[in-house]
């Protein structure tokens, strides 16, 4: 198999395309932050568990060891998004009136739902918050200790400026410390309690309403929502592990805050060699926020019932619509966008099926060597892509031009022995090995499906032997109001979908 063995990353750290080198091979450390659980999963959440999927498959791939690690937030996380407002879960469940862990609980359940229809593989290990608050105590109290923090009326927060006269915060967003902590507003609640507004919660003192508190050397509170990534990732990755990835909205402050809280917990050592994040999803250029109206559930799109959507959509077609685009770009969320990617998804569909079912010929013609190399690099270039900071959507464009040379072969299959055996044998394992096991996708049918088709099939050759044609047709059109074209040609009755 003709691959590229190196992996290339653009590092947001170094803001610089780099060779991936793990720390310890063959083992690989990979932690990506999870949802919190507050809420239905929507196409924001989806992004970064595709991406990661993808990265997390290509590493096995190459024979890497990979302990993925993916956390699910179900506390510490404020409405406000840093050290103001109402903690998102404990607001969910007095609007339900529920116990935390019931909100909690309810969407964990939703959110894996949903993934598995997505196809994305559970990661290795999946902390909670919750199930680490005395992990992250320790951690507060290890940096209160080293001198890096202080506590002001039963909270606990990091001294930023204090932390930047010697460690370069800042180092991952760009972002100017000194013009960071002029520009903080003053007027957040509990702000007055900081030594600086730039300073950060480690851990919250809980009002007296405040459902979710645990005891703490500094009284009843919650862990911050920064703390239990830095705690979490360390606690099973390694004080310094190889990959962090998630959304480019978590750079700053959370990525920020995190390798802070590390550095200044574990003397300085960076916590993380290779961070990873995917850019944001839009709908008509605008950023997808509950606030504008212009958000989407998973749930919605799957059924359908959204005024964003003429149509449902099926899993397998929302992951290639989130495929279809460079990780680190930008992603245009459209229904004219949904149903391009649908037909691209028919498309390769077809083509992978086809070619599953080809046989390399007894006899064979002179050998078409531009054929053979048009083959052999599109595969290349299409495992190229992926190596090249996981660009799947050049390496899904290279796979549409390779449907050509599959199609070509399914309405000649003679000209399959234009090729070498062994051009033919790649073509035919690593085509759909690319397509399934790497970018994750499946052919979406009941198991019965193909069975009845047969069925259904057996009794159109019938009817055309029979020269039944007005069943012919019922039968074709019949099939074609549910994406089933019938495929009659003089290699015999079979079926793709409709395109």
């Amino acid at each position: 198999m003709s691959q590229p063995q190196k992996l290339y990353f653009f590092n947001t750290l170094t803001k610089k395309k780099e060779l991936f080198e793990p720390l310890n091979p063959p083992f690989v450390g990979m932690y990506v932050c999870g949802p919190t659980v507050y809420n239905d999963a929507h196409l924001g959440n989806a992004r970064p568990a595709v991406v990661f999927d993808v990265l997390y498959r290509l590493l096995q791939h190459m024979g890497y060891k990979v302990r993925y690690v993916r956390n699910i937030t179900d506390v510490g996380h404020l409405t406000g998004d840093s050290d103001h407002g109402e903690d998102k879960i404990a607001q969910r469940a007095k609007l339900e009136q529920l116990e935390p862990m019931e909100v909690v609980q309810r969407y964990t359940v939703k959110y894996h739902r949903v993934m598995d229809w997505l196809n994305v593989l559970r990661p290795s290990i999946e902390p909670t918050a919750t199930g680490h608050i005395l992990e992250q105590i320790e951690a507060v109290q290890r940096i209160i200790d080293k001198g890096w923090a202080y506590e002001v009326n039963g909270s606990v927060y990091f001294d930023v400026p204090k932390y930047a006269q010697s460690h370069p915060y800042g180092e991952l967003s760009g972002r100017d410390p000194e013009e960071q902590m002029a520009n903080s507003r003053d007027n957040l609640e509990g702000q007055e309690e900081k030594r600086h507004p730039a300073d950060f919660a480690l851990w919250k003192k809980a009002n007296p309403e405040h459902i979710m508190r645990w005891n703490s050397p500094w009284g009843a509170g919650f862990p911050g929502w920064h703390l239990e990534c830095t705690v979490m990732s360390t606690k099973y990755l390694g004080e310094t592990f190889d990959i962090h990835g998630g959304g480019m909205d978590l750079v700053f402050p959370h990525h920020e805050c995190e390798i802070a809280q590390a550095k200044a917990a574990n003397d300085g050592k960076p916590p993380v060699r290779y961070w990873l994040h995917n850019n944001l999803i839009t709908i008509e250029g605008k950023k997808m926020s509950k606030s504008l109206g212009n958000f989407i559930t998973l749930e919605e799109l799957f059924s359908g019932n959204s005024p964003l959507i003429s149509q449902p959509y099926t899993p397998m077609t929302v992951r290639l619509f989130l495929l279809l685009a460079h990780y680190r770009s930008t992603l245009d969320f459209s229904d004219q966008a949904l149903q391009a990617a649908r037909k691209v998804y028919i498309k390769l569909l077809n083509a992978i099926r086809d070619l599953k079912k080809m046989h390399y010929p007894e006899t064979t013609g002179e050998h078409n060597e531009k054929l053979e190399k048009e083959i052999a690099q599109g595969l290349d270039k299409a495992w190229a892509a992926l190596y090249d900071d996981l660009n799947t959507a050049l390496c899904l464009t290279h796979l549409q031009a390779l449907v050509k040379k599959v199609n070509q072969f399914r309405t000649n299959p003679q000209a399959i022995g234009q090729v070498a055996p062994e051009i033919f044998a790649r073509l035919q394992q690593e085509m759909p090995l690319l397509w399934e096991d790497i970018l994750g996708m499946k052919e979406e049918r009941p198991e019965a499906f193909e069975p009845l088709l047969d069925i259904i099939l057996k009794h159109y050759a019938e009817a055309k032997a029979q020269k039944q044609y007005d069943k012919v047709d019922a039968i074709r059109a019949d099939l074609k109001t549910l994406g089933i074209a019938v495929r009659d040609s003089k290699q015999g009755i079979d079926w793709a979908y409709e395109e």
